[in-house]
């Protein structure tokens, strides 16, 4: 039963005894040792020589256990431990807390029903430490463990418990309870054993039964007989069950024989359809070959096609080539014509300082001949009325020298008086009239000005008309654009995305068209936004088809939409589903993006279709115009950088620089409201602008017709002022024809004859400077006007010029887009025209494949290659009749395969069956035979325990004096015990019921010691074992108890008991713990004690 061997050899650490107060002192009555004691005290001295073997407990702590916060640490002696104190104090928790960490349940201590609890009143959990000794040749994997366990144990408050088996170094080695049973196991540590492990309740009990059986009971656990019996009918019930098993399988396989036999006469009957088989595979191993033949037939035409289909592939990489030299040859003309249109807008930039300057000069000359003419025309105006009074001068003198000699009188008088009052008036009107034909040439000339810049301002306000109109289709646009951003893109783009879907659903489009391309994109940067609608212009109109007869389906859509005016362009290439891997032709700088990086584009096509036609991975985006050229037109451009645009939208080349006409961002603007705002605010400001026009060319016409109107007046009054001067020369002329004028009024006529001769002398000097002035200042203006002219001319014709370049700039882009859409096209066809190679070499090899394997498996089924000169056709044809002539004597017969594999399965579990029948048999013949082997000896082990059980009982007896007999009934499972206290036979023996209570305690204890003689264990522990005993009883007892202890010294004996134990012997092998009395009236009733070694 036990695994021990022999003792340790190594010696054991040194104990001392102590107590509360570091010793204790002997009672009163124990003055002198007897010599019995001093034998026992010799004999444990002695045995302090000897180690505990593996097992035994080292130590133990609880906390928070029960009612105690802390107990321990207790470090236990290898032999013989008492732990003794008054009750409360915690003996019966230490007890309690070693079956509940060994893995005994709570029934098992008699302390509760459940390990929540054992936790203290206010606490989560308690703990528990135990620590084993792991030396000698049973130590358990000491290689890992070392030469101590330690098992820790958790219990919380909800009754959960968990270990921690920790080497002696602290470090925990496993947390399962497998580990623990297995470290039991091996040390034979039985806790629920009461031989091992006797509780307080479980001693009580059995002291007070007077049951036979219940000692039967209790000898039968304590050597695990009873265990050993359970096993015996477990044994049996398993043997009853495979009987029954066996019985069932033997009629069964009755069927399952008359089932294989019937089988195996249908197997029998198969014969007569073998001939017809061999003739079947024969026929099918010539359609085996047939098979292979017909499948090389089969690729002769895919070998020829592939072969035409390489000669062909030349056709296509000269048409690449073709088309991109021409490609080369468009892009070298586009540049050309870009370089010949830069050289022109340098010419027009060049000229248009001196044109301006020209224009002024032409202006300032006109002004001075203006002024020169005023001075000419009053100069003319002046000798016209000189002339004219020189006229009438000459004709009233000559008029007097014909009237000199005619009668005088009053009445010449009152003519000569009236001829001086018409003089003097018509002086007054010619004076009049040369002052109204200045006003007239005035006004005249006001009004030839003012019409001049009425017609100018009503030109400018047609184009600012214009510009209102269109900046409020723009803002109502953006408007619209608020609930369909579409709109942005054209009125129409809503219905044209429509029509698509439309035609799409209908099955028009083989792939849908993408467009237009700025409403499938978005800006990463909003600030970039004028940049990128700068580089891709009308790009952001345009959509892309897939192909030809896509583009046509998209067009004809567009006329339907768009019936006038400008219509999208449409971009034809192919559709990919993966974005073009542009890392090698891109430009890769660490500060600035390209316009492809600028860009968010979920759509593949969208970003194939502008690298295609715009190259915008080569573009960068540079907010900073300087540094945009400082950085291209450096002595390092970046790598692969073909352009750049400012946030302003300026075009920066590597030699030149080009500023945006476009201003604000039409398309690609992320605010709507902000371009509304601005819009708004443009408008107003362009109305503004329209009424200073208005008031402007309001007060125009206001002037002219006031000119008008003076100018009316002028004429009519000249005209008045010239029949009233007619009506008085007419009159003057009357008088002089009628007066005879004195001589001496001839004087002063000729006089002022004279004078108006000198003035008219002066005034025609002065007429023809004037003239000559003016004729000078006529000529330099004509020549200014004719230089101004000529240059704005050149301008003109220059700017014509670059009309027709831009003209041809733009052909030659579309030419360009063309090639490269042309050569895009033949490479994609190229490309396509090779998969279709490579698709048919994948094919041919596929199929020369199949090939090898057909021949692989005409090969399994007839290794020689046969000729065979009959078509497939007709050889499946006969297999097919061969076949129908074999299933119909299947029919008739049943299927073969099926006869065969049925016969097959009742052959395999007839013999299953039978084999599993001999086994079972062979196994219910070895487990009788084993029974009954371990029947006779759990029989013999009985008698054996039961003797020695009593041989040592009643040598227990014997060292008080007392005498006794142990009948063991092992038929009816009962156990008699009797004692007869005195000396030898004197008396007769009496049933333990008839003892005293101390006579019991002490037979028990005598009982309790002859199976622990029988039994093995590494540690006893007994709980108030003397606790009905007397002084007498007890005394001997311990003086038993103390000889079988000292006679193990490989074994651990530990004793709970309320009693000082101040009589015991001293010895090195003896370990006295006294726990401290419990604390009373305290409100949490905590318990605590501190144990002392001796």
């Amino acid at each position: 039963m036990s695994k021990r061997s022999s003792p340790a050899t190594e010696p054991p650490d040194k104990r001392r005894r102590s107590g509360e107060n570091g010793s204790d002192s002997p009672d009163h009555d124990q003055g002198h040792r007897s010599q019995s004691e001093e034998a026992d005290s010799d004999q444990l001295q002695s045995a302090a020589e000897v180690v505990s073997d593996a097992g035994i407990l080292e130590s133990i702590t609880l906390k928070n256990f029960m009612c105690h916060a802390n107990l321990g640490p207790f470090a236990f002696g290898s032999n013989v431990n008492f732990v003794v104190g008054n009750n409360g104090s915690g003996k019966s928790a230490i007890l309690t807390a070693l079956i509940v960490a060994l893995g005994g349940t709570a029934q098992a201590t008699n302390r509760g029903l459940s390990l929540k609890g054992f936790v203290k009143e206010g606490e989560s959990s308690a703990d528990v430490s135990i620590t084993l000794h792991n030396k000698g040749r049973d130590a358990y994997r000491p290689d890992i463990y070392g030469p101590a366990i330690i098992i820790d144990q958790r219990i919380t408050r909800d009754g959960i418990r968990t270990y921690k088996l920790k080497s002696k170094a602290g470090y925990i080695i496993s947390s399962k309870k497998e580990e623990l049973n297995s470290i039991l196991d091996n040390f034979n540590i039985q806790i629920n054993n009461p031989v091992s492990v006797l509780t307080q309740e479980m001693s009580k009990c059995f002291l007070h039964s007077k049951g036979e059986g219940d000692k039967y009971k209790f000898f039968m656990k304590a050597t695990q007989l009873e265990q050993m019996r359970e096993d015996f009918i477990h044994i049996e019930k398993t043997k009853l069950v495979t009987e029954n098993k066996v019985k069932q399988h033997r009629e069964c396989l009755k069927d399952l024989k008359r089932n294989f036999l019937e089988k195996e006469d249908h197997f029998k009957s198969l014969a007569s359809i073998d001939e017809m088989g061999t003739k079947l595979e024969e026929l099918q191993k010539q359609m085996a070959w047939v098979l292979v033949a017909e499948m090389e037939k089969e690729l002769e035409p895919l070998k020829e096609k592939l072969e035409a289909g390489r000669r062909s592939t030349e056709k296509y990489d000269e048409k690449v080539d073709e088309w991109k030299s021409k490609v080369g040859e468009a892009e070298k003309k586009y540049k050309q014509i870009q370089e010949q249109l830069e050289g022109i807008t340098q010419q027009v930039q060049e000229l248009q300082p001196k044109c301006a300057e020209l224009k002024t000069e032409a202006q300032r000359r006109n002004n001075l001949l203006k002024g020169c003419e005023v001075i000419a025309h009053t100069c003319k105006a002046n000798l016209r009325d000189l002339d004219k009074d020189k006229v009438q001068l000459s004709s009233r003198i000559k008029d007097l020298k014909i009237s000199i000699n005619q009668a005088t009188g009053a009445e010449s008088q009152a003519r000569a008086e009236r001829v001086e009052e018409i003089q003097t008036e018509l002086e007054n009107l010619r004076h009049q009239i040369s002052t109204l034909g200045q006003q007239i040439d005035q006004f005249q000339l006001a009004c030839h000005r003012a019409k001049e810049e009425q017609g100018k301002m009503t030109t400018e306000y047609k184009v600012l008309q214009r510009s209102i109109e269109a900046t409020r289709r723009n803002q109502k646009t953006l408007e619209s654009s608020r609930s369909n951003r579409l709109r942005r893109f054209g009125e129409h783009m809503p219905a044209l995305l429509n029509a698509i879907q439309e035609a799409f659903t209908k099955g028009r489009f083989r792939h849908k068209p993408r467009g237009p391309l700025g409403y499938l994109i978005s800006l990463k940067d909003p600030e970039l936004a004028l940049a990128v609608e700068v580089c891709l212009k009308g790009l952001l109109q345009a959509f892309t088809c897939d192909n030809h007869d896509d583009e046509k389906v998209l067009h004809g859509l567009m006329v339907k939409i768009f019936p006038t005016g400008r219509r999208p362009i449409i971009i034809t290439s192919g559709f990919l589903p993966h974005v073009h891997d542009t890392r090698r032709r891109a430009v890769d700088h660490p500060e600035y993006p390209t316009v492809l990086q600028a860009l968010e584009i979920e759509d593949p096509v969208v970003a194939n279709c502008l690298i295609d036609q715009k190259a915008i991975e080569c573009i960068l985006l540079i907010k900073d115009r300087t540094q945009a050229r400082r950085l291209l037109q450096g002595k390092n451009p970046p790598r692969n950088c073909l352009q750049a645009f400012s946030k302003e939208g300026d075009q920066i080349f590597t030699n030149r620089t080009y500023t945006a006409d476009q201003t604000r961002v039409l398309y690609l603007s992320g605010d709507v409201e902000d371009e509304i705002r601005h819009l708004q605010k443009e408008l107003e400001n362009q109305k503004a602008q329209e009424g200073r026009f208005l008031q402007q060319m309001k007060k125009l016409d206001e002037d002219i017709k006031q000119n008008e109107g003076l100018l009316r007046k002028a004429h009519v009054g000249q005209k008045s002022t010239k029949d009233k001067a007619t009506k008085l020369e007419f009159e003057q002329r009357d008088l002089q024809n009628v007066e005879e004028p004195q001589s001496e009024d001839l004087k002063p006529l000729e006089e002022e004859l004279e004078e108006i001769v000198v003035k008219i002398s002066s005034k025609q000097a002065e007429h023809e400077e004037a003239k000559q002035q003016m004729a000078i200042l006529k000529a330099e203006y004509e020549n200014a006007e004719r230089e101004y002219k000529q240059h704005k001319d050149r301008i003109n014709t220059i700017t014509e010029e670059a009309d027709s370049v831009k003209e041809d700039l733009n052909k030659a882009d579309h030419e360009v887009m063309k090639s490269k859409h042309h050569k895009k096209h033949y490479d994609e066809k190229r490309r396509a025209h090779l998969q279709n190679i490579q698709n048919l070499e994948g094919q041919l090899k596929s199929q020369e494949k199949e090939i090898e394997v057909s021949v692989t498996k005409a090969s399994m089924i007839c290794p020689e290659r046969i000729d065979v000169r009959r078509s497939g056709k007709s050889l499946d044809s006969e297999i097919s009749r061969i076949k129908v002539k074999i299933n119909t004597q299947q029919e008739q017969q049943g299927d073969r395969e099926e006869i065969v594999r049925q016969y097959h399965e009742a052959t395999e579990k007839y013999n299953n069956m039978s084999q599993q029948m001999k086994n079972l048999n062979s196994f219910i013949k070895s487990l009788e035979g084993v029974v009954n082997n371990r029947l006779k000896v759990y029989t013999e082990l009985r008698r054996f325990f039961s003797a020695r059980c009593k041989y040592y009982f009643m040598s227990m007896l014997a060292q008080r004096g007392y005498s006794g007999s142990m009948m063991f009934d092992h038929k009816n499972e009962t156990l008699s015990i009797s004692v007869q206290p005195g000396q030898g036979n004197q008396a007769d023996l009496s049933d333990m019921r008839s003892l005293s209570g101390g006579e019991r305690s002490f037979s028990t204890v005598c009982f309790v010691l002859s199976l622990w003689a029988i039994t093995e264990a590494p540690f006893r522990c007994l709980d108030e074992f003397d606790v009905f005993m007397d002084m007498v009883n007890r005394r001997i007892s311990m003086d038993m108890m103390l000889k079988v202890a000292a006679s193990q010294p490989y074994r651990q004996f530990i004793f709970l008991t309320p009693q000082h134990m101040s009589s015991l012997p001293e010895a090195p092998l003896i370990t006295i713990h006294r726990l401290k009395d419990p604390e009373r009236g305290q409100k949490d009733s905590q318990k605590s004690a501190n144990a002392d070694q001796q």
